[in-house]
């Protein structure tokens, strides 16, 4: 349900739909249901990477090819790409750029980074020569521990994050996100550009506000 939701995130792009709308229609179906019907950057944890790659590898053992499992494979692997690629071509060079990156942890509500793409965002941002300053309400002392982020700045809350930035980057959905002061956010900011990797936001509020927004699914927004 995640990667096909997140196939069809690329669709809504592509044609001006809101995957939200998309999914809640999907959802009335009590065959189906709402639960993981989000859109976002993708799966990670300890789980579903590491079940899915050993059922593919016990399927192909068996001499039978799970290509199924190989597409939710591919796409999830692929929604982080296309989120780095909006970010690129919306702030064409990262060198030196200033980017606040909320959230770490493979989910909310958890100290756990193992398998987060929100880790493996930040460690591509400072590939590319990005300044990365990092927020997390629970995953910021193990995130320091780990050698691929270790040139990111850690700040001690969300707004601090952004202070200066010429752009924010949300990688998992805390509540604590979800609920921020945009007015406040909007001034912190060198930039108001937000790239939201979990849906958090509502995009005609932050046009309104004067932010230039994007997210998964759902088209981009420009200030108003």
């Amino acid at each position: 349900k995640i990667s096909y939701i997140n196939a069809v995130s690329a669709i809504c792009e592509a044609s001006g739909a809101d995957v939200e709308k998309v999914a809640d229609g999907i959802g009335m179906d009590h065959r189906i249901g709402r639960d993981f019907l989000n859109a976002g950057i993708g799966y990670g944890g300890s789980c579903f990477p590491k079940d899915i790659a050993a059922f593919i590898t016990i399927a192909e053992r068996l001499g039978v090819p799970f290509n199924l499992l190989k597409e939710v494979q591919r796409i999830n692997n692929g929604q982080k790409e296309r989120f780095l690629k909006a970010i690129r071509e919306t702030l064409w060079v990262l060198r030196e750029k200033r980017i606040a990156v909320w959230g770490l942890t493979f989910k909310p509500d958890t100290d756990d980074l193992r398998s987060s793409v929100a880790i493996e965002l930040v460690a591509d941002l400072l590939r590319e020569g990005a300044h990365v300053v990092a927020y997390d309400p629970k995953g910021m002392q193990k995130a320091r521990a780990i050698k691929a982020v270790a040139d990111a700045e850690f700040a001690s809350s969300a707004l601090e994050a952004v202070n200066d930035a010429e752009a924010l980057v949300i990688a998992t959905e805390w509540n604590e996100f979800a609920n921020v002061d945009l007015a406040v956010l909007k001034e912190k900011m060198r930039t108001p550009i937000v790239f939201d990797g979990r849906n958090l936001l509502d995009p005609g509020t932050m046009g309104r506000l004067g932010f230039d927004y994007h997210s998964i699914g759902r088209a981009s927004v420009k200030p108003r």
